[in-house]
């Protein structure tokens, strides 16, 4: 715990415009639709429509967290859904429809491989339940994800790559139109070393059930690197949790065919991305607009 403690206190803001995610909480959001995609309590999301007529474009957005329901001694909500309600209502007041996803994490029961990925995967697809009666295109959907929620959102965009065999297969999954990682890991096996010192716990490993070796199947099917191409535009945004790791993912999937824009600032801090208040914040906005742009 003191590990986990110490290392999220060096995830918060080195520099003064720069908010904590207690900061983050505390901002004021309006209400928004809670509508459930699955029986359990945390299968569930958050529908902000915009105004006026549609359909509209729409933005799945999963938080980050070091994959856990609990993180040392803070707020719970700092690993939920909660912390990105922000930036959540600032997309739907720029026109977007966001989908904001909670889901099993690790200390939840039935978390883990599969059922954390089944999470994400049935909540993408909900949208297809939703969608006529809110008016959402979902010709134009995009994921977006902070820290883990990074991963999550690119395997979004992998999963139609699953083989009948997996576990995660579904047979018709939402489609993309691309996806924006906000400083979170392409790859889980690069990510193996800074599990402890940032999470203060072998995360990616309870995660995956295992090592690399252990589990070399599922890290094939979880880890969007290891799925290249995505064969969608990928936007990738990396400070100082990622600026060392991101390069070599963004590198890898130009060699395997995807278009990939990369912007990389090793001193933001790592909450700038979900900050609406941010400098940084506007270019998140702004790619999420290209890529949702009905243009070919």
């Amino acid at each position: 715990m003191r590990q986990a403690a110490c290392a999220l206190l060096l995830l918060t803001p080195l520099f003064a415009q720069d908010r904590s995610p207690d900061e983050l909480l505390k901002l004021p959001v309006p209400t928004a639709t809670r509508i459930a995609y699955g029986p359990g309590p945390l299968q569930f999301g958050e529908l902000r429509v915009p105004a006026g007529k549609g359909p509209h474009p729409v933005v799945i957005i999963v938080h980050g967290g070091c994959w856990v329901a609990k993180l040392g001694k803070f707020d719970d909500r700092v690993v939920a859904l909660d912390l990105v309600r922000p930036i959540a209502a600032d997309l739907t007041a720029n026109g977007f429809a966001t989908w904001n996803l909670e889901y099993r994490r690790l200390g939840n029961d039935g978390a883990g491989w599969p059922g954390t990925f089944q999470d994400i995967a049935a909540g993408a697809d909900h949208l297809r339940q939703i969608a006529v009666k809110n008016q959402l295109d979902l010709t134009r959907v995009v994921a977006i994800g902070h820290s883990s929620g990074g991963h999550f959102a690119l395997w979004l965009a992998a999963r139609s790559k699953l083989p009948p065999s997996s576990e995660l297969y579904v047979k018709d999954p939402l489609r993309l139109k691309g996806v924006v990682d906000l400083d979170g890991p392409g790859d889980l096996k690069a990510t193996l070393p800074i599990q402890q010192p940032v999470c203060g716990a072998p995360v990616i490993t309870q995660l995956m059930g295992g090592s690399p070796e252990e589990r070399a199947q599922r890290y094939r099917e979880g880890s969007p690197v290891e799925m290249l191409p995505l064969g969608v535009p990928q936007e990738i945004f990396a400070g100082r949790m990622f600026a060392t790791l991101s390069p070599a993912y963004v590198e890898a999937a130009k060699h395997a065919g995807d278009t990939v824009n990369a912007t990389v600032a090793a001193q933001a801090g790592h909450f700038v991305f979900i900050d609406p208040g941010s400098s940084t914040w506007p270019q998140v906005v702004k790619a999420i607009r290209a890529l949702t742009d009905p243009r070919p």
